[in-house]
């Protein structure tokens, strides 16, 4: 329901900026006009937005409401190869734990690029907890305590972020403190945390030739195994830990047929760079969020995303330019 209210207002207070974004309504009228359930279905959403909504004195329609979930579907905007400016938007990242309903860790990612670069990100993960994959001798890497974080960044300003209350919805004036985000100062290699894709395991890395096992911060340091770190969900909630300084390396593999998309990586990009880390495709090149000319949908990193703290990436990608053809 916040993604919906997010949409329309981005619509109403930004109605010339174009939106990139995984969902429309394609599923909502996709029902059968026969069957009731989706008129059911239309109005239950129509009207939690509505409440929500300040539509300058006129009353929202379905139409209305659709329209906004539109705004960020394929064929509603169109680029060229000239720079543009535009928001991007992933829902609900990690949308398979967020069905489970238990703790998975699923994010709200919004970001805003301009001529290539995301200027602006904000990420919101209403499952995050002090424990979220923590070695708890390191709990001042966490602003502060609560349950749910909200991850802010602006090109030039850093990382900030502070914890939602236990109350999920509800801020209280002791938990209202924003606290600035920087990533881990580790620069060995085997001392850092890695975290994967769950889709993914520690095999598909190039680092597997030379780390061919895998550890967790329970065991003694061993320089021949990586400490890897779990973490349910979508890829965002992997740049929150590094951003946050919880995780040193987040991998992710390009694989055959299947597309990455720049809704699960770009409001990543800025939360990690302004906190002191750097992004780039496995050859060290920078993400191109402009690949994909009409669409802006599609990235195509050479091998995979490689996402570090800044002081391990130039020897991660010599690492990988060795081992990976």
């Amino acid at each position: 329901m916040f993604t919906l209210v997010l949409l329309k207002e981005l619509q109403q207070l930004f109605p010339s900026i174009p939106l990139v974004a995984e969902e429309d309504s394609t599923f909502l009228k996709s029902f059968n006009p026969d069957d009731n359930s989706g008129n059911v279905l239309i109005e239950s959403i129509s009207s939690a937005v509505t409440d929500k909504v300040n539509n300058n004195g006129s009353p929202l329609t379905h139409d209305d409401v659709l329209r906004a979930i539109d705004r960020g579907g394929k064929d509603a905007v169109s680029f060229d190869a000239n720079p543009a400016t535009y928001w991007v938007l992933d829902p609900i990242d990690g949308t398979k734990g967020f069905l489970k309903g238990d703790d998975a860790l699923y994010v709200v990612g919004l970001a805003l690029v301009v001529n290539g670069k995301v200027v602006v990100g904000v990420m919101g993960c209403p499952n995050w907890t002090n424990g979220t994959t923590a070695n708890k001798k390191e709990e001042s890497v966490d602003p502060c305590t609560g349950h749910g974080i909200l991850m802010v960044s602006h090109v030039g300003c850093g990382t900030w972020s502070r914890h939602l209350s236990p109350e999920i919805g509800q801020f209280t004036t002791a938990l209202d403190v924003w606290k600035r985000c920087f990533v881990d100062g580790c620069s060995v290699v085997h001392s850092a945390r890695f975290c994967i894709p769950d889709s993914q395991t520690w095999n598909m890395i190039p680092l597997s030739l030379l780390f061919g096992s895998t550890t967790d911060e329970s065991d003694p340091k061993d320089e021949h195994k990586i400490i890897l770190q779990y973490a349910c969900c979508g890829s965002l909630c992997k740049y929150i830990m590094v951003a946050s300084g919880r995780a040193s390396v987040f991998f992710s593999k390009a694989r055959v047929n299947t597309q990455i998309k720049s809704w699960d990586h770009a409001v990543g990009v800025i939360c990690v760079q302004e906190a002191g880390g750097q992004i780039s495709d496995w050859s060290g090149k920078p993400l191109d969020l402009a690949a994909d000319l009409t669409g802006r949908r599609i990235i195509y990193p050479w091998g995979g995303v490689l996402v570090t703290n800044g002081a391990l990436h130039d020897k991660l990608v010599e690492l990988i330019s060795s081992d990976y053809k």
